[in-house]
C-alpha cells in the first residue's frame, strides 16, 4: 500500500487550545489509528501556528515577548493532546529553524518563478483572521467569521499572483472532484474560485514577528504563506527531497470550514506556483459549537478538553466527539448530551457487555476461554460490523462507522439475553454454555479491535482482560477479525467497570 498521510491545522498560539481544536485532532488520530491497522505507513502531523499580528499582540497583553508566548501556549497543545491519546507522529512549530528554511525556498521558487510581486495594498483587514475581506464579504460591516470590527490598513506588500491560477485551480478540481469533501464545500470552493480570485499580500513590514522574505529582508513573510508550508516542512521539503517526495503530496488535510478556502484555493494555486501536486484530499468540518454559536474567546464559551477528560475520560471525550456528532456539519456541543451518550452507550452497552460476559465466564468456564463455539448470529454480526466500519471510515463518516460496531454490542447483548447462558448453567448443560459464552469472547475481541481506534485506552484494557497477547494496536486487518481468532486456554480477568456509569 502507498504511504498515508494525515494532517490537522496547525493551532494559533494567540491562545489556549479548546475543544474545537480536540474534534479535528481526535477525528485524525482515529483515522491514522485505523489506517495502521490494516497496516499502512502512515504520517500524522500537527503542531502550533506562532508568527503573524494576531500572536504578537497576545504576546504583548501578556507582558511577554512572542517566543516566549509562543513556548507556553505551544507546550498547553502537546499537554491537550497527551491527554486525549493523540498519537502523532510529529508535532511542528512555525518558529522551528526546519520550517524557517522550508519557507524561504518555497517562496524563493515561486518568486523565480514570476508569480510574486511588489504593490502596494490597501483593504479591510480582520486581525483574528490575518485576513482581507471585501465590503461585500462583511457582515454588518464586521468580519463574517469573528463578527469583529475590520480594520483599513495600508501597505507595501509582496503580492502573490492568485489570480493567474483560477482557470488551473478548476481544471484541476473538474479532474480530481474528490479533492474538497463534503460536496458542500467543494461547490463553495468552485463558486468562490468562479467569482475571480483577487492576488492576495504575503509579506508586511510594520512587524517583525516573521519569517523574513529571502530577497528583502525588509519584509516577513505574512502568516498564511508562512503557515501553509508547514505541512511540506514536516515531510522533509527544504531538507530532505527524497523524503518529501515518498510523502506528498499528503491524502488529507482535515480543516475547519472557517479556513477552506486558504487551504483549497491558496495552499493548491502556491504549491502549483512552486512546481509542486496539490494535496490529494482537503476535508473541511463543520464547527462544534456551543449554546448554537461558536467557540470564542470574546465569547467565553470556551471549553478546555482537560475538563472534561478530567469527568469523562479520555476515551469517553473521543467517543463523543466522532458518534454525536457527524463530521462534516456543524456540531452542537451540550455537558447533557455528553452524559447521556457516556451513560447509553459506554457503561450500558460496551462496559456492560464486557463485565458480564467476563463475569459469566469466570463463574461458569473457570476463568479460561472455551474451545467451544455456538457460531450462531454474532458471527455474521461481527462481519457486518467490520464492514461497516471500514465503510465509514473510508468517506470519514465517523459516527456511522463506529455505529456498527455498536450494532454488534447491542447484538451481543441481545443474544445474550435470547440464550440465557445462567439457565443454561443451572440446568447443567455446560457444553452450551460453553458454546454461548464462546460466542460472546470472540465478539468481545472483536469489538475491542475494532473500537481501538476510538477508544484506545478502554479498547486495550479489554483486549488485556480477554488473556489476548499484545495489545488491539499490535494486530492487523482483515486477518485480527476473522471469526475463530479467540485462543482457547485464554486466562480471563473481570475487573471493575471499563466505563461507570455517571450522575447528570
Amino acid at each position: 500500500m502507498p504511504p498515508f498521510s494525515v494532517t490537522t491545522p496547525i493551532y494559533y498560539v494567540n491562545d489556549v487550545p479548546h475543544i474545537g481544536h480536540a474534534y479535528t485532532t481526535i477525528a485524525a488520530d482515529v483515522l491514522v489509528r485505523w489506517r495502521r491497522l490494516w497496516g499502512d505507513e502512515v504520517f500524522f502531523l500537527t503542531g502550533t501556528d506562532e508568527h503573524g499580528l494576531k500572536m504578537a499582540q497576545a504576546a504583548e497583553a501578556q507582558g511577554l515577548t512572542p517566543k516566549d508566548w509562543a513556548d507556553r501556549t505551544s507546550e498547553r497543545f502537546r499537554e491537550a493532546w497527551k491527554e486525549l491519546r493523540i498519537s502523532n507522529d510529529d508535532f511542528i512549530r512555525t518558529t522551528e529553524p526546519r520550517h524557517h528554511r522550508a519557507v524561504q525556498e518555497m517562496l524563493q521558487k515561486v518568486y523565480d518563478n514570476g508569480d510574486i510581486e511588489l504593490g502596494t495594498y490597501e483593504g479591510l483587514y480582520c486581525v483574528a483572521c490575518e485576513a482581507y475581506y471585501t465590503e461585500d464579504e462583511l457582515v454588518d460591516g464586521n468580519c463574517p467569521i469573528h463578527g469583529r470590527p475590520v480594520q483599513r490598513m495600508r501597505e507595501e506588500n509582496y503580492f502573490f499572483k492568485l489570480s493567474r491560477y483560477g482557470d488551473r485551480l478548476l481544471e484541476y478540481y473538474e479532474a480530481h472532484p474528490e479533492a474538497v469533501q463534503p460536496e458542500t464545500r467543494r461547490n463553495e470552493v468552485l463558486g468562490f474560485i468562479r467569482q475571480g480570485l483577487q492576488d492576495f499580500s504575503i509579506s508586511r513590514t510594520s512587524i517583525s514577528w516573521g519569517i523574513p522574505i529571502p530577497w528583502d529582508p525588509n519584509h516577513v513573510a505574512y502568516v498564511w504563506f508562512d503557515a501553509l508550508i508547514n505541512y511540506c516542512t514536516a515531510l522533509g521539503y527544504g531538507s530532505e527531497r527524497e523524503r518529501f517526495e515518498h510523502w506528498w503530496p499528503v491524502d488529507y488535510h482535515l480543516v475547519g470550514k472557517d479556513i477552506l478556502r486558504f487551504h483549497a484555493v491558496y495552499w493548491p494555486a502556491m504549491l502549483m506556483a512552486a512546481g509542486e501536486a496539490p494535496p490529494k484530499h482537503v476535508f473541511a468540518h463543520g464547527w462544534l459549537l456551543v449554546g448554537g454559536e461558536k467557540m470564542s474567546k470574546t465569547r467565553l464559551n470556551q471549553i478546555a478538553p482537560g475538563d472534561l477528560v478530567a469527568t469523562f475520560g479520555s476515551d469517553g471525550v473521543r467517543y463523543h466527539f466522532l458518534r454525536d456528532q457527524n463530521f462534516g456539519p456543524d456540531g452542537d456541543f451540550s455537558y447533557e448530551a455528553m452524559v447521556a451518550r457516556y451513560n447509553a452507550d459506554l457503561a450500558n452497552n460496551f462496559g456492560n457487555l464486557a463485565s458480564r460476559v467476563l463475569n459469566m465466564a469466570v463463574n461458569y468456564l473457570g476463568g479460561l476461554s472455551p474451545e467451544a463455539r455456538e457460531n450462531g448470529p454474532l458471527r455474521q454480526q461481527s462481519a457486518a460490523a467490520l464492514d461497516g466500519l471500514s465503510a465509514g471510515m473510508a468517506k470519514l463518516d465517523f459516527a456511522g462507522g463506529f455505529g456498527a460496531v455498536w450494532d454488534l454490542i447491542r447484538a451481543a447483548n441481545a443474544y445474550i439475553e435470547d440464550r440465557a447462558p445462567w439457565a443454561l448453567q443451572k440446568a447443567g448443560d455446560a457444553e452450551a454454555v460453553a458454546a454461548v459464552l464462546g460466542d460472546c469472547l470472540e465478539t468481545l475481541r472483536i469489538v475491542a479491535l475494532l473500537a481501538f481506534p476510538l477508544i484506545p485506552d478502554a479498547a486495550s484494557e479489554l483486549w488485556r482482560r480477554l488473556g489476548l497477547p499484545g495489545t488491539p494496536e499490535d494486530q492487523r486487518l482483515p486477518e485480527a477479525a476473522a471469526w475463530g481468532s479467540m485462543p482457547a486456554g485464554a486466562a480471563l480477568e473481570r475487573g471493575p467497570s471499563l466505563f461507570p456509569r455517571l450522575e447528570g
